[in-house]
């Protein structure tokens, strides 16, 4: 009977996230939504606090979220809340523009059944992003679109590139999101990117992919020099 009601509870202990998992998650959102400006300096026992964890998961957060460039661990210190600069948003962008370019060409390039079947889940993302009452539920499915343009390319290097690079992307957007013009734009520009795909055109995928991501950091980096933000 013990054994039985062990092997019950299993699943629902498994599909639970980790206590690193939910540190994690819950320390990335604060960073990105602002909630500690950059350059604080942080303790593991008052995230611990904060978060309602011990330091240990707080710990393996921090590692994950230093390989991603949004903090500093300072040993016997603290963790530093790293900064961005407009030149920092200009250059992730480049590398955002380059890959993304050659992963939605790689998608033109799939067999027929194959790459329509993206273009279909891109296209479901695309959808939601239009349908979306708020920021927040357009940015997730914004997100789903690249995340499925790039993961679906077949190249599992460019996945790990991008968690990086996007992290630290996403700031820019959630603070310069009620000030950017033309955010409308996305949604056509997506669809001009899943009908390269649908033709099998990856010379158009490219170029329909890159102009996306090109068209938001010329409308961020100036906006950000604008309002005279060296670092945020």
């Amino acid at each position: 009977m013990a054994r039985a009601a062990r092997r019950q509870t299993m699943p629902d202990a498994e599909a639970r996230p980790s206590l690193v998992e939910q540190a994690y998650a819950a320390f990335k959102d604060a960073i990105v939504r602002a909630e500690f400006p950059p350059g604080i300096q942080l303790s593991a026992q008052e995230l611990a606090l904060r978060f309602g964890t011990s330091r240990t998961p707080i710990h393996e957060a921090s590692l994950r979220l230093q390989e991603e460039g949004l903090v500093r661990i300072l040993p016997k210190k603290g963790i530093l809340v790293c900064a961005l600069s407009p030149e920092d948003i200009r250059e992730i962008y480049e590398v955002i523009i380059a890959i993304e370019g050659d992963a939605a060409a790689r998608i033109a390039r799939l067999p027929e059944p194959e790459r329509l079947g993206i273009a279909e889940r891109l296209d479901a993302e695309t959808a939601r992003m239009e349908a979306a009452a708020d920021f927040e539920a357009r940015s997730l499915a914004d997100m789903a679109f690249h995340t499925l343009l790039v993961e679906a390319c077949g190249n599992s290097r460019f996945a790990g590139i991008m968690k990086t690079v996007n992290s630290q992307a996403a700031r820019a957007q959630v603070f310069m999101v009620q000030l950017r013009p033309n955010i409308e734009r996305s949604v056509p520009e997506h669809r001009a990117i899943i009908a390269a795909i649908c033709a099998g055109d990856p010379e158009i995928a490219l170029v329909a992919a890159r102009a996306h991501r090109a068209r938001v950091r010329d409308e961020i980096v100036p906006l950000l020099a604008r309002f005279g933000l060296r670092h945020f």
